[in-house]
């Protein structure tokens, strides 16, 4: 009996870490200008029932000058920024997820995105054709 106990319990903690290690970005983050310093909104990542990531603005911590997306030049385009995706499309590859994109909400643009944790904060970056040429920030999990 102790045998079995033993065993299921051992299961149980694999199948949990296996879990969280695949889903190793999901969860609220709170989101860094890489610029400024300051902190600007909580970013919710979410996992699709395609198999993908997509984040999404929960609450913004600045006032922002427009409330509303009136650069983006997509479906986003002049929608509230709280609810709006800001990340889509990411797949896991490895330790990283990548092959999707993150919109800029204050000049509307486009990139392509990269993402990767460590340990409570998460390096994402947005580039144009090379991820050399591009931007990182820093996001950090809100608990």
């Amino acid at each position: 009996m102790k045998k079995i106990l033993l065993t299921f319990f051992g299961l149980l903690a694999t199948v949990c870490l296996f879990a969280q290690t695949n889903d190793a970005i999901v969860g609220k983050w709170k989101t860094i200008d890489d610029e400024s310093g300051q902190a600007k909104s909580i970013v919710e990542i979410f996992k699709k029932s395609d198999g993908k990531y997509y984040g999404k603005i929960s609450q913004l911590l600045l006032k922002p000058e427009n409330d509303k997306c009136v650069n983006c030049k997509d479906d986003r385009k002049d929608k509230p920024l709280i609810g709006m995706e800001v990340i889509r499309g990411l797949s896991k590859s490895k330790s990283e997820y990548t092959g999707g994109s993150i919109v800029d909400p204050k000049n509307g643009k486009t990139y392509k995105c990269t993402v990767t944790r460590d340990g409570d904060k998460l390096n994402v970056r947005g580039y144009v054709g090379f991820s050399l040429i591009g931007r990182t920030q820093t996001w950090h999990l809100v608990k």
